[in-house]
């Protein structure tokens, strides 16, 4: 398959700062970094869906026939699921507008989440949420809104609440949902400790009766939120981090 690395020529990520970076001059290069990938349809979440039709036409019927790392599913509407980095996206979402799933939401809208969950955003996610969007953009299943009743047209339910999520879901109260990280596994940043890590939390992984409790459920933590942010601004993939911290295989 051709494709372009969201890193290579042509592609709009020019890596101002590196992934690692925890650096909060550099916030500002981060938001627009972040408002690239948000706004682009095709770049908003790790996947996009291109009509198969589409891609024959305008490559070739043989195409879709090819064995592709950039395929990750086909939609019972005649859609494929294809890594956002391919150039099917690039080329069917290059004329499409360029704006945020959900509007950045206000600093008094912030405020109010704030209160309903008893603290304090970071800086950082405040200035997210208030100058890229309400969610709806990001790694796993995107951002969650900071606000309630967002909803994608033509979808039958809203998008999930961080408040909301964090209200309901029993864990500690200084983690704040972020988004869905796949089967039973969540994203979450904590309120609380130094540069706010983001959590990768398994809903499946912890066993009350046994005496366990939600920390038992920790399966990662990214050092911190301007980290995990920065990694995927910049192109790259959470999970990497996550595969790397995994204990080898035996054998």
């Amino acid at each position: 398959m051709t494709s372009a690395p969201l890193n290579g020529p042509g592609s709009p990520y020019r890596k101002p700062h590196p992934g690692a970076s925890t650096d909060e001059a550099d916030d500002d290069a981060l938001i627009k970094q972040l408002r690239v990938r948000a706004w682009d349809p095709g770049l908003r979440f790790d996947t996009a869906s291109v009509p198969a039709a589409w891609i024959a036409e305008r490559y070739s019927g043989a195409r879709l026939e090819q064995d592709r790392a950039g395929i990750v599913g086909y939609g019972t509407d005649g859609t494929v699921l294809l890594k956002s980095w391919t150039e099917e996206v690039a080329a069917h979402y290059a004329e499409a507008p360029r704006q945020p799933l959900f509007p950045p939401i206000t600093l008094s809208e912030v405020e109010r989440a704030e209160s309903r969950i008893g603290r304090r955003l970071p800086e950082l996610l405040q200035r997210v949420y208030t100058e890229v969007a309400n969610g709806g953009f990001g790694p796993g299943g995107g951002l969650a809104s900071l606000t309630d009743g967002n909803r994608v047209p033509g979808h039958l339910s809203d998008w999930p609440s961080a408040v909301k999520r964090t209200c309901e879901n029993g864990l500690p109260a200084s983690w704040l949902y972020l988004a869905s990280g796949g089967c039973s596994m969540e994203w979450h940043v904590s309120l609380l400790a130094v540069d706010n890590p983001v959590l990768l939390y398994d809903a499946d992984g912890w066993e009350p009766t046994w005496g366990q409790d939600p920390h038992d459920g920790l399966r990662h933590a990214t050092t911190s939120l301007r980290r995990w942010l920065w990694t995927w601004a910049d192109g790259g993939n959470v999970w990497d981090e996550v595969a790397a911290s995994l204990p080898p295989s035996p054998g």
